[in-house]
């Protein structure tokens, strides 16, 4: 007869307050249903016709915006899964610059297809394997169904036709005054090896009023404030970039100076005001016309820099100093004095103009000059803040989409298209294979269809969106039906297209991107079996002590 030890019933495992939560009820489930919430409340933002959100940051600043990047940003999301799936968006961002939306869409679809067979007693790992096989398989299929690619050398109408379908899902209506403005200033940054494209070089000014037609794309750098001086115009002039305030250096400590008559007066001053003649001479003999200065102007330099007729410009960001450095070629110097020749910048023309009743100061750079330019400012106008915010969100996504399109040129059909056949194919390969994880392929295939689906109803209503689906995949079991999409103007009459003939093409790599980085964060969300939350981490706090704490009865 074997001794039955009795368990304990309390066994404390963790310090007070803290979380354990284990099991398909308490854990994997409650982990699908933050991250299909989140995934709800995001997949109305996708596609052209996707809804803005309001958001009001922790700061009170206003965001009303469709893109899913700065959505989950300014969300600040805290349920730990969910987070998850936002760290694979935010990968998504960072690597590509679009398709954000779709990872979130992707991977909440995939949790919510995996309940079911969770709640029919399918273990998570044969879950798992089955997302896995799939998601080989559909990378392996999105190859072969590239429909085109990128002419190289690359041309401005090219490029321009290949970011209207990405910034249409931001800025619908403005595609083309977009994605020509970026393609523009793309081309005058490109260097010699496209790979090497970089992002940061093509910037954004926003300067309110007039309307976007107005934009226009300047070659060089365009800062919203006036030259300090009276000079605001100089062309083929020598640059000096100072990141130091223009100004007599103040002493570290006080004095007290004892002044007996008029002329010590006159001599008290007069020392300090010829040292910086001195200085500002020595650099006016260098041939320095131009002047940067990273900090204040004194009265008393700008003086001096009028009489020698140097312009002068103060740019107070870090960031925007390292880029004009890079403009005008020129090495930032920290003190005050003449610069050698290898740390002076040129500049072709420096002038100060007017656009929509505010001046601006712009540094250009002319075709065939000197230095060739590194740098192009997209100057955007509109009619309010948020509206221009929402416009270089837009712009940014335009100008990564380029960068993704430098490594891999290789285009597939847009409009839901691809996802579909997708779906397609992964449904034959998932009817093929023989144990439990066959039914998570199939269940994978069905994921896909969240793209199509969503782009149907985001444009035309919940209703529709069966309706326009099952068009499609009659559409796509013809022969010759891969590029068949959703047509969001509902110009023809089954409310479906061929995305390739109206050149609404995606690039490859963000979409293998998109399909790698949801699986990945749904196969981390289902290997999850348990949460163990600890107490949040707090200061002591301050005791509570009755009436006046200095009193002393």
């Amino acid at each position: 007869m074997s001794l039955k030890v009795p368990k304990a019933n309390q066994i404390q495992l963790f310090k007070d307050g803290y979380k354990h939560l284990q099991g398909i009820e308490d854990a994997v489930l409650r982990n699908i249903q933050a991250v299909s919430e989140l995934s709800d409340l995001i997949r109305t933002s996708f596609g052209p016709n996707g809804r803005n959100k309001l958001l009001i940051n922790h700061l009170g600043k206003l965001f009303v915006t469709s893109d899913a990047a700065t959505i989950l940003r300014e969300m600040e999301v805290v349920h730990p899964a969910a987070k998850l799936v936002v760290m694979a968006s935010q990968a998504q961002e960072a690597e590509m610059g679009d398709a954000t939306n779709m990872v979130i869409m992707f991977a909440g679809e995939l949790l919510k297809k995996s309940e079911h067979l969770l709640v029919m007693g399918l273990h998570p790992s044969e879950i798992i394997r089955g997302y896995e096989l799939a998601c080989t398989k559909t990378l392996a299929e999105l190859e072969s169904l590239s429909c085109s690619s990128l002419p190289i050398p690359f041309t401005q109408s090219a490029i321009a036709s290949a970011l209207k379908p990405a910034i249409a899902s931001k800025q619908y209506g403005y595609e083309d005054t977009l994605s020509s403005l970026v393609a523009e200033a793309a081309m005058v940054v490109m260097p010699p090896n496209p790979k090497n494209f970089n992002v940061d070089n093509v910037r954004v000014v926003k300067i309110m009023g007039g309307s976007l037609p107005n934009s226009r794309v300047v070659q060089g750098m365009v800062f919203g404030r006036e030259p300090e001086g009276s000079i605001k115009k100089v062309q083929k002039a020598k640059v000096a970039v100072y990141t130091c305030g223009i100004d007599i250096a103040q002493t570290e400590t006080k004095g007290t100076v004892l002044i007996h008559n008029k002329e010590e007066m006159l001599n008290f001053t007069r020392g300090e005001e010829q040292q910086l003649e001195t200085i500002l001479k020595e650099i006016a003999d260098s041939g320095v016309r131009v002047i940067i200065a990273g900090s204040s102007v004194g009265e008393l330099a700008l003086h001096y820099l009028n009489r020698f007729n140097i312009a002068v410009l103060k740019v107070l960001s870090k960031f925007d100093l390292r880029r004009l450095c890079r403009v005008v070629n020129a090495t930032p110097l920290a003190r005050i004095g003449a610069p050698t020749p290898e740390e002076a910048g040129f500049v072709d023309v420096f002038e100060c103009v007017e656009v929509g009743g505010d001046r601006v100061t712009v540094l250009r750079q002319e075709e065939g000059g000197e230095e060739k330019t590194r740098t192009a400012t997209i100057v955007l106008r509109g009619a309010t803040q948020n509206h221009l915010d929402d416009l270089e969100r837009a712009i940014d996504d335009g100008v990564n989409v380029i960068k993704s399109l430098m490594k891999d040129q290789k285009l597939v059909p847009g409009a839901g298209a691809t996802e579909l056949e997708l779906a397609k194919r992964i449904e034959v390969y998932g009817s093929g294979l023989k144990g439990l994880s066959q039914h998570a392929v199939r269940r994978y295939s069905s994921a896909l269809e969240v793209v199509p689906r969503t782009l149907a109803e985001n444009a035309f209503g919940a209703a529709e969106g069966n309706e326009v689906l099952s068009r499609l995949w009659a559409k796509h079991e013809e022969k010759g039906g891969e590029a068949w999409g959703v047509d969001i103007e509902a110009e023809t009459d089954g409310k479906t297209l061929s995305a390739v003939d109206h050149e609404i093409l995606d690039s490859l790599a963000a979409k293998s991107w998109a399909v790698k980085l949801a699986t990945e964060a749904a196969v981390a969300v289902l290997s999850v079996d348990s949460i163990i939350m600890s107490k949040p981490a707090g200061g002591p706090k301050i005791p509570q002590q009755a009436g006046n704490w200095d009193e002393d009865d």
